[in-house]
């Protein structure tokens, strides 16, 4: 077992994430956070993540809708910028489900050319209710190649407080949806990335109710987790709950200085921070 901390949650602090998706539908994401996000070298964020004893990282694609002015960050640049830390950095693809056969092409290449391990889609930017039929084959490809899959869940900081929320939809990313996708597909492993306010209660349900289904802590400060998620991970299901940043927007060490506020006892601090997730993405 990996003896650090493992951030389920990091996306690739690069240009083509933070500078092509449109002035306004970024900034909107940094005033949510309240910080500011930059390129970063992968010597950087080693250095960054060794001082906050992290020792693995789940490292993102981005791949949005065809037309849509979020950003892309192809499978290859993740591959690329990941390389030269094999043993620190686990890349996940992302792939534009509408493609479909397309897709799977990509998903494949991805895990026998590329060496990703993973999964990313964002149903808000992608536009798309995950228990639709239409995209069952991706699923099927993904219990194919063992890839476990990161779903975003609940509101999205693209677009927040602009008119329209710049055309994003929350009701794509209600986590109720992946209840249906857990029953038909037990062999795979789903991770509802961030609390899915404002369903919380329905995320906890599925985690709850279904074994293959866990929750990424990512993109919100434990200072501010509803109770119902802190009772949940501490005493009624603390083997679903896995740590993660939402990195560039929030930043280890300020998370892991929140969560330790929460005082909970070591064994399901560690179970968070490293044990669930070495399980969950057989690291």
């Amino acid at each position: 077992m990996t003896t650090g901390y493992v951030d389920t949650h990091v996306h690739l602090p690069v240009k083509e994430y933070l500078e092509t998706a449109g002035g306004d539908l970024h900034k909107a994401a940094e005033r949510m956070f309240g910080s500011s996000a930059r390129s970063v070298s992968p010597e950087e964020l080693v250095r960054e993540y060794d001082a906050s004893g992290i020792e693995k990282m789940i490292v993102l694609g981005w791949d949005a809708e065809t037309g849509s002015k979020l950003p892309r960050v192809p499978n290859e640049l993740v591959a690329s910028y990941i390389k030269g830390y094999p043993e620190r950095m686990i890349g996940f693809a992302s792939v534009d489900p509408h493609k479909r056969d397309e897709a799977l092409r990509e998903l494949e290449h991805s895990a026998k050319d590329l060496g990703l391990r993973g999964l990313k889609l964002h149903p808000i930017a992608q536009a798309f209710h995950p228990h639709e039929n239409e995209f069952y084959p991706l699923y099927e490809k993904c219990i194919d190649l063992d890839f476990p899959i990161i779903f975003h869940t609940g509101t999205t900081g693209w677009g927040r407080g602009l008119p329209g929320g710049g055309g994003a939809k929350l009701d794509y990313a209600n986590p109720i949806y992946l209840d249906s996708v857990a029953a038909d597909f037990p062999k795979l492993r789903i991770i509802m990335a961030h609390p899915s306010y404002p369903w919380v209660d329905e995320q906890l349900a599925v985690a709850t109710h279904k074994s293959n289904a866990y929750v990424d802590l990512s993109g919100w400060s434990p200072k501010y987790l509803e109770p119902s998620i802190i009772l949940n991970m501490s005493k009624l299901i603390p083997d679903k709950f896995m740590f993660g940043t939402d990195y560039p927007f929030l930043h280890p060490a300020k998370w892991l200085r929140a969560f330790d506020e929460l005082n909970l006892s070591e064994e399901v601090r560690m179970k968070v921070l490293r044990d669930n997730a070495v399980k969950v993405f057989k690291l």
